[in-house]
């Protein structure tokens, strides 16, 4: 007679259960064991650890000890942990985080801003810091865009002392120069550092968005920052400045406001979003969404997705550094050579993985992860892909406008699987498609709809930089970008590549590489 056995809806409230599949053990075994491990121990600190103590065994005893889970425990001790601050919380707000990197400014816009994608913020708001001294007619203006999961703060400020993510790059006699330019740095919409984002409460219902948040995309991001420009009456930017996500963000700027923008850099960028770094960008948001806290993103109160976050982290950073540099820098190195191989985190490599997904597992929200990087996947500054996106929004303002605009909801603006499954597309040789894994070689000419795309750009100086050792944003998709703009008539295109011989941090180095990167920028710019 098999064995029923009822699971706690926690763990919290009954010992823990380990039930092994008699599948998973044998196919030629029928029934599936089961066996009753001691009570989690509940230390001072009030942390739970549900793998230190061995299973008891029923029969006649196994051939070997059961493995223990380090990496699990400490898991399942901040679910914990997490789980008891929730209940303990008198205002039901739960354990989840508050996002903050420190003091900023507030930009509060009543006005509306309509969505690509149809989506509407009734009103939002744009987090953001500044640095050097504006001129008096406003002609001194750098907008710094940011990376995926950054935060306003990019340098420091009297009001928050913190070192910024790029404290070595603005600054005075630096890259951008605030002895001559005044640096606007904004958090991205959609993002958790102050700006409207799935966390921030909706004015309609006093409710967090949560999964109601409207998709986003990259240019429904800087016309946020535009609105934050207006506001402060600076019609041009002197230049627009990025790297990474950044870097998109730099050229959208300039498509969308071609008379609003002086320079462009755009660094370790692209200027439509290829199927490697989208494949990258959809495991971690699976990984994610499968882990049972993210609730479909009402989370918000309870604990929230930390260990599907912090795999997350984990994915992103395999694609942030090279191999060669993985190579010198850990090695096949274990982390303590005089114990037994582990299947928790062993070699050097797996620590400093784990480490970077600990720090930054429960300081970004998740939900943010997922439509941010959902919208650099939808990243196409191609023509075809403009005039769609116009089309689309043409419509919904005229429908706002008569007062019968109503709410997207259907599956096209979910995070839904499509209709049909996927099935292989037969080959045409005829495709200009650039496909990631046999990239156009260096000289050729980009596709049509994207030369199209930039066309408004001809008359800007850009500077477009890549990395050899980039292999999320291959240097390819920065020549691409150079090429497409000469081939689109501009005379004003400075391209510099990185060889692995000048640096091996890979995607980082536009965080790392003062020399290079800062000294290409401030030449540019001057």
């Amino acid at each position: 007679m098999r064995a029923r056995v009822r699971f706690p809806t926690t763990f919290q409230h009954a010992p823990a259960v380990v039930v092994r599949s008699a599948r998973s053990l044998s196919t030629n075994v029928a029934t599936a064991r089961v066996s009753v491990q001691a009570p989690a121990v509940t230390g001072p600190d009030g942390r739970r650890s549900l793998h230190s103590e061995q299973p008891k065994r029923s029969g006649a005893g196994a051939s070997n000890p059961a493995m223990a889970f380090p990496c699990l425990d400490a898991l399942e001790n901040r679910s914990a942990k997490l789980e008891h601050e929730s209940r303990s919380r008198s205002d039901a707000s739960g354990p989840e985080p508050s996002y903050t990197a420190g003091a900023t400014q507030i930009y509060h816009c009543h006005e509306p801003l309509l969505l690509d994608w149809g989506g509407v913020l009734h009103e939002f708001d744009v987090a953001y810091e500044s640095w050097g001294t504006m001129s008096a007619d406003r002609s001194n203006v750098i907008l710094l865009h940011t990376g995926l999961s950054a935060s306003s703060h990019a340098h420091s400020t009297p009001e928050n002392p913190q070192p910024g993510w790029w404290e070595k790059f603005v600054g005075p006699g630096l890259a951008l120069d605030t002895n001559k330019y005044h640096i606007i740095c904004t958090n991205v919409i959609g993002g958790c550092y102050g700006s409207t984002g799935p966390s921030s409460i909706d004015p309609a219902d006093g409710q967090r968005y949560a999964t109601r948040f409207p998709i986003l995309t990259m240019e429904d991001m800087v016309r946020a920052q535009f609105r934050l420009l207006d506001s402060l009456g600076v019609d041009k930017l002197y230049a627009s400045v990025g790297s990474s996500m950044g870097g998109m963000q730099s050229l959208a700027a300039g498509v969308l406001f071609p008379e609003r923008v002086g320079r462009i850099v755009s660094i370790s960028g692209c200027a439509r979003s290829h199927p490697y770094s989208i494949a990258m960008r959809h495991t971690q948001r699976q990984v994610l969404m499968m882990d049972p806290n993210w609730n479909r993103g009402f989370y918000y109160g309870g604990v929230p997705p930390h260990a599907g976050m912090k795999l997350a982290r984990e994915i992103a950073t395999v694609t942030y550094r090279s191999g060669p540099e993985w190579e010198q820098r850990f090695g096949r190195r274990r982390a303590d050579p005089s114990k037994p191989p582990a299947l928790c985190p062993d070699f050097l490599i797996e620590t400093y993985l784990d480490h970077a997904g600990e720090k930054f597992c429960l300081v970004y929200d998740p939900n943010s992860l997922l439509y941010v990087s959902k919208a650099m996947d939808l990243f196409d500054l191609g023509r075809e892909n403009q005039q769609t996106a116009a089309a689309r929004r043409a419509e919904r303002q005229l429908s706002f406008r008569d007062g019968v605009y109503e709410s997207t909801a259907d599956a096209a603006c979910s995070l839904t699987l499509p209709e049909k499954p996927y099935e292989e597309q037969p080959d045409s040789s005829e495709s200009s498609a650039v496909d990631d894994s046999n990239p156009a070689p260096a000289g050729s000419r980009p596709p049509e709809d994207l030369v199209a795309g930039l066309q408004s750009l001809r008359d800007h100086p850009v500077l477009v930089m890549g990395v050899a050792s980039d292999i999320l944003f291959p240097a390819w998709q920065q020549r691409e970008i150079a090429e497409a703009l000469r081939s689109a008539g501009s005379r004003n295109v400075a391209h510099y590549e990185l060889s692995e011989e000048q640096s091996m941090f890979g995607h980082d180095t536009f965080l790392l590489d003062v020399k290079n990167v800062g000294g290409a920028i401030s030449n540019f710019l001057r």
